[in-house]
């Protein structure tokens, strides 16, 4: 198994600590996108300073830092992509599947009827062959 697998699996089953990693992760994540917009927004445009947050107190690698930190935790979690698509899309998906294990229901019934028709074929040719028996014992006896 590899290591993000086995990851996945411990934080599972502690739902709570995942929940705590996953939330550090997009709070990361978000983080070291503001900041590094904050920093090419200044980098760009020297002679403005209305950022949202002070330039001279975090240095420049700061925000790629958080984004990277962010990145990693939502990747190793499993979390990355469903954090970011949101709940309607996985929503959707699982929409998808129930009407595909609707038409797996439609697809057992009709080989439920068929095993059905072969069984009274079955039947049916036990029937015919117990017939024949009764016509050769008849046949024999008259013999």
């Amino acid at each position: 198994m590899r290591y993000r697998e086995k990851i996945t699996v411990f934080l599972s089953h502690r739902p709570k600590l995942y929940a705590l990693m996953v939330g550090i992760g997009i709070v990361l994540f978000w983080r070291g996108v503001w900041h590094t917009t904050d920093f090419i927004h200044t980098y760009f445009n020297i002679y403005q300073n209305n950022l949202t947050i002070s330039g001279s107190f975090s240095p420049w690698w700061d925000g790629p830092l958080s984004l990277v930190v962010g990145i990693i935790i939502l990747y190793f979690s499993n979390a990355f992509v469903s954090s970011f698509i949101g709940n309607e899309l996985i929503l959707l998906g699982l929409r998808r599947e129930k009407k595909l294990s609707q038409k797996v229901e439609g697809e057992v019934k009709t080989e439920i009827d068929s095993i059905l028709d072969i069984k009274n074929s079955l039947v049916d040719v036990n029937e015919k062959i117990k017939e024949l028996e009764d016509v050769l014992e008849k046949k024999e006896v008259n013999k």
